[in-house]
């Protein structure tokens, strides 16, 4: 029997307009404004990056990618990037605990 691929997932929110002084990505950009926010969860890991809304070029959000054992946390903490982006501040993504 052949190997099965690992579950994955992936959710976009669009639209999501930053809190002053947006956020930070790995590659050393600070977005802010009218952004997208988008979780890959690999199985075992989520990534997660921002761009400006339609625009071609993602950003690696700082501190991703983050290991995650389940859809249901993935999920999550896609929700929780999503409100740091509100927030602002610089956000990024919390040290895993």
């Amino acid at each position: 029997m052949a190997d099965e691929p690992a579950d994955w997932a992936t959710w976009t929110t669009k639209n999501v307009r930053s809190g002053p002084g947006g956020v930070r990505s790995a590659e050393g950009a600070q977005l802010s404004g009218d952004l997208s926010v988008h979780t890959t969860w690999t199985g075992t890991e989520a990534i997660l990056t921002v761009q400006y809304t339609d625009a071609q070029d993602w950003y690696t959000l700082q501190g991703s990618p983050i290991e995650v054992s389940d859809e249901q946390a993935a999920r999550a903490l896609h929700q929780q990037a999503v409100e740091a982006v509100r927030s602002g501040g610089g956000a990024a993504l919390p040290p895993p605990a």
